[in-house]
């Protein structure tokens, strides 16, 4: 076996994928991930901190990618209007690198009391960067953490609709779309 693997990482993540659906992610070990895989636990704890991190590597971005979009979001646009467009510029960014496993990943992290926790956390690491950003922008603190709820809830359903849809529009366009659907629903009432 070569000492170095260019596909390692993604033989990782495939072998804990298929084990993680087949067996449930709390019954997979991180040896079966790596024998699974043709590799070592050594291997395996070089790209991923434990199997979790199978899941949400590179999660922890995500606030600070938001927030940085929401930074550079035309400062002439709403509160709001800058949330969606800052959204909408992650979902580009990101859609390509996650649309691989997306399916997949949703269904393991429903099966999993743990995995949902572990959603959850980042979420409210989102909202937070998200809110401080809103109100570096000028929002009202209260309003702000407001928004960036509210920011979340535009991202999960966008990023939901898009899963649901695989042959549809690309992540972009589905944050784009759940934020102008609750946008026009508020100005309704």
């Amino acid at each position: 076996m070569p000492r170095w693997d260019a596909q390692a990482e993604e033989r990782l993540r495939t072998a804990a994928i298929e084990l993680f659906l087949q067996l449930g992610y709390e019954n997979v070990t991180v040896a079966q991930i790596a024998e699974r895989s043709g590799l070592t636990r050594r291997t395996f704890s070089r790209y991923f901190a434990d199997k979790r991190d199978v899941l949400f590597a590179d999660s922890d971005r995500l606030p600070d990618l938001l927030a940085e979009a929401v930074s550079r979001a035309d400062p002439a646009l709403t509160p709001f209007e800058a949330l969606v467009t800052a959204l909408a510029d992650a979902g580009a960014m990101l859609g390509p690198q996650v649309a691989p496993l997306a399916v997949q990943r949703r269904e393991i992290i429903a099966r999993s009391p743990e995995l949902q926790e572990r959603g959850r956390t980042k979420f409210a690491a989102v909202a937070r960067a998200l809110s401080e950003e809103l109100t570096r922008r000028g929002s009202e603190p209260a309003t702000a953490a407001l928004l960036a709820d509210v920011g979340v809830a535009v991202f999960r359903t966008g990023f939901n609709r898009w899963v649901d849809d695989p042959d549809g529009s690309d992540l972009a366009a589905c944050l784009r779309e759940a934020g102008a659907e609750l946008a026009d629903a508020v100005a309704q009432h």
